[in-house]
């Protein structure tokens, strides 16, 4: 199985360094290409053992998987440019491309075209990714080999198109929010006299205690947040201060301004 990577940027380079650490690929089997010269030694640095090529697209024609991972406005002039290379009858192509619909690819490629879009954040880096994969004109077979590649990345949930822009508000857009939650954690932590290093280290662990809990239970977070608020405990009087101020409709405020069709 060899994989074709065009474009070597921060998801690009993320997931080429994923998936040559895993048990499923060898490095060898991975080629990643893009314009810039320095983009392409930072993945060399990365991991050595991963082909690389600047504006040299003829490992397309060799690969079974090709993945495009450049920026959106670029996916037309990659396809139009290097059309001959491709065997639409059967290469797996994947799309990372946001807002560049299935039926768009189709156009771009063939109707005959083995077509994939994912959606993964930015945590792919660490192999902790929440991805989700819609797909047209595959088979089972070929969803359980792209689901098995992502699946070394994080966690992977096949979706209908339609559902795009509220997945990748709740994730993509989400560990975003997640950040700020730490990064406002952190600056109460230190009005409170605990040092920047400090509160971020608790607040860390506190939220990975909070996921564990969540996991291991199957709750709902509303009951975990029961057995912490005692009767008049300051607990319950935190919570009350910070609805008082919009927590809850800010969250949901800003992953509806985030769900963009």
């Amino acid at each position: 199985m060899k994989i074709s990577i065009i474009g070597g940027g921060n998801m690009g380079s993320s997931i080429a360094c994923g998936l040559a650490s895993g048990s499923v690929l060898k490095p060898s089997e991975i080629t990643v290409v893009d314009q810039d010269q320095q983009v392409v030694e930072n993945i060399g640095k990365l991991n050595k053992d991963i082909n690389v090529a600047i504006k040299d697209y003829s490992s397309i024609s060799n690969a079974d998987v090709v993945i495009i991972a450049v920026k959106p406005w670029l996916v037309e002039t990659v396809l139009k440019a290097n059309h001959d290379k491709f065997d639409f009858s059967k290469q797996l192509i994947i799309s990372l491309a946001p807002g560049i619909t299935l039926m768009q690819l189709q156009s771009l490629t063939s109707v005959e075209a083995k077509l994939y879009r994912i959606i993964p954040n930015t945590a792919v880096a660490v192999r902790q990714s929440m991805t989700f994969i819609c797909q047209d004109n595959t088979t089972a077979e070929e969803d359980k080999i792209v689901r098995g590649f992502f699946e070394k990345l994080g966690k992977v949930e096949f979706i209908k198109e339609f559902m795009i822009p509220a997945v990748t508000a709740l994730s993509s857009c989400g560990i975003a929010y997640a950040f700020r939650y730490i990064r406002a954690s952190m600056e109460g932590g230190i009005e409170l006299g605990i040092s920047a290093n400090q509160s971020k280290d608790i607040v860390l662990q506190t939220l990975r205690g909070a996921i564990e809990l969540l996991e291991a239970n199957g709750s709902h977070p509303e009951a975990e947040i029961d057995k912490v608020t005692t009767p008049g405990g300051i607990t319950i009087k935190g919570l009350n201060e910070m609805e008082q101020a919009g927590f809850s409709s800010a969250v949901i405020r800003g992953l509806k301004a985030s769900n963009v069709k």
